[in-house]
């Protein structure tokens, strides 16, 4: 059990300030973003917690225009990234090129190596269609994801904070794709699936965009007030047998683990990593101050395990063949996980 020094009164004496600031970016974002909620909450706690989103969803349902929006209502250094295979890493990180000084009267008068920062040097990057670019262009953006800084011609480039990567993807279209490696996906907090619109919904999508009328989004928040709440989330207490519930949440995916059963016992090959866990307890931290509390429960583990799972998990042979989905198991061991160790539910 890790010690922390806040109190749930310190805690608690900024809640307020936060759930007020995530409405109102919530509130902009509404402004072009029609339903969604889950998606935009499930963006907005990565923000809050100082991860990494992935957005997986067929093309046309509003990922790029969501992430767009977003960087609209902080006032932060956005940039976008469009994928291809012919993309190269010093395209994303930068390169090092000659620079030639010069004499009023237009002389030569020496020359010098200087960098000139690629794309991912912002504090929000767009990478529209991840899997179109080839592993090595993939791993040198994830490696900045992990590392927060860039080495170019052995120097290593720091990157501003906050930094936040939205990485978008098409699962339907694959000729032409570069699928993320396991290891890779396991650097992106949450992966969230992207679905339809409904009826009514899709009437209001129409209304706001074939009409003449044009929607101004305004910023709401800055870099150091991301990084003031990124700090009061982790001051969220949580109790033993409430981190309890999310380490053994994460066992239950391993396949021959101590608390696996039912489909995760049949149809997974490879489970979740502690940063799987990581993601449980901060994810849930954000629910709890939203909730207007400044300690987690069980429950505000339980909601987060979904995007916190899903793309940390391999499914067998037998489990492709049969059609599983992660979702499915991780929902299996929502269902079936007693919320203490003893097995009494609460």
């Amino acid at each position: 059990m890790t010690t922390n020094a806040a109190t749930p009164q310190d805690v608690l004496a900024q809640a307020d300030a936060f759930r007020k600031t995530y409405d109102a970016v919530r509130e902009q974002i509404a402004r072009v973003i029609v339903g969604q909620n889950e998606i935009v909450d499930g963006v907005l706690t990565c923000l809050f917690v100082g991860g990494h989103v992935l957005l997986e969803g067929v093309p046309g349902l509003g990922k790029t225009l969501l992430i767009r929006t977003l960087s609209q209502a902080l006032s932060l250094k956005f940039s976008r990234v469009q994928f291809t295979p012919d993309l190269m890493p010093a395209d994303i990180t930068g390169t090092t090129i000659v620079v030639e000084s010069q004499s009023p009267d237009g002389r030569i008068t020496g020359r010098e190596f200087r960098f000139q920062p690629g794309p991912i040097f912002a504090q929000i990057v767009l990478a529209d269609e991840i899997n179109r670019a080839t592993p090595k262009t993939q791993s040198a953006l994830l490696e900045a994801m992990q590392e927060r800084s860039v080495t170019v011609g052995g120097r290593t480039h720091k990157m501003d904070d906050p930094f936040f990567v939205m990485a978008t993807q098409n699962p339907i279209e694959q000729e032409g794709t570069y699928p993320l490696p396991e290891a890779q996906l396991d650097r992106f907090f949450f992966k969230l699936l992207v679905g339809y619109a409904g009826r009514t919904d899709m009437h209001s999508i129409l209304d706001r965009t074939t009409g003449g009328q044009t929607t101004e989004v305004k910023p709401v928040l800055d870099g150091p007030g991301i990084l003031m709440y990124q700090q009061l989330v982790r001051r969220v207490i949580i109790a033993p047998h409430v981190q309890d519930y999310a380490v053994r949440a994460v066992m239950a995916t391993h396949p021959d683990g101590e608390f696996t059963a039912g489909l995760a016992k049949q149809f997974l090959r490879f489970g979740a990593s502690p940063r799987a866990a990581q993601a449980l307890v901060l994810g849930a931290k954000v629910r709890a101050l939203l909730e207007g509390r400044a300690h987690v429960s069980v429950d505000d583990i339980r909601k987060v395990m979904l995007p916190a799972l899903r793309h940390r998990v391999l499914l067998n042979f037998e489990g492709q063949a049969e059609g599983i989905t992660t979702d499915m198991v991780v929902n299996d061991i929502i269902d079936a996980l007693p919320m203490d160790a003893e097995g009494v539910k609460r």
